[in-house]
């Protein structure tokens, strides 16, 4: 990332995620931001693990990395022999102090906005949240009925059509006398 590049809220909200009910950001978003590299950054959270509670950051466990890995179809992180590290808001502020260095500063009031602005959003968006969280529930109710609708027409599709009469006038036929 260069210097003239500036770190947007939209830009780093694309990086959290939502994992275990937290807004986090992965170690190696936050390596990318920081432009350090993964195993710096981890080393400097390891050194000061004291400053990092569970609910300021947490190791994501097997299934979890599998399912991010399959969200995203392929893994841009290569190949980690450790479980990423993924971060809650108060975790990244921790980790200024942890990388003193003025791009982690500035990094880090970027995703601080960035988490503000996501939490404004959403508070403005409640409504339309709950309605989401509504439909998704309703889903399978929802496929159900469209598997029975599916289920009907192929029914209909596969009976066997009769000869039917012709639609329209009929002209009497003329029988003779």
């Amino acid at each position: 990332m260069n210097k003239e590049v500036k770190l947007s809220p939209e830009i780093i909200t694309t990086f959290i995620h939502i994992l275990r009910g937290e807004k986090v950001i992965l170690d190696v978003d936050l390596a990318r931001l920081y432009e350090v590299e993964v195993k710096t950054l981890k080393r400097s959270v390891k050194r000061n693990m004291n400053r990092f509670p569970s609910d300021f950051m947490f190791e994501l466990s097997k299934e979890e990395n599998n399912n991010l890995r399959y969200h995203f179809g392929t893994s841009s992180w290569g190949g980690s022999r450790y479980q990423p590290f993924a971060f809650t808001e108060q975790g990244v502020a921790m980790l200024s102090s942890v990388l003193n260095s003025p791009k982690a500063i500035e990094v880090n009031i970027a995703i601080m906005r960035a988490f503000v602005q996501m939490r404004k959003f959403l508070e403005t968006h409640k409504e339309l949240a709950l309605k989401i969280e509504e439909l998704e529930r309703s889903v399978g109710v929802l496929n159900e009925n469209v598997q029975l609708i599916f289920e009907s027409i192929r029914q209909l599709m596969q009976k066997k059509s009769e000869p039917m009469e012709p639609i329209g006038f009929k002209i009497p036929s003329k029988t003779s006398d």
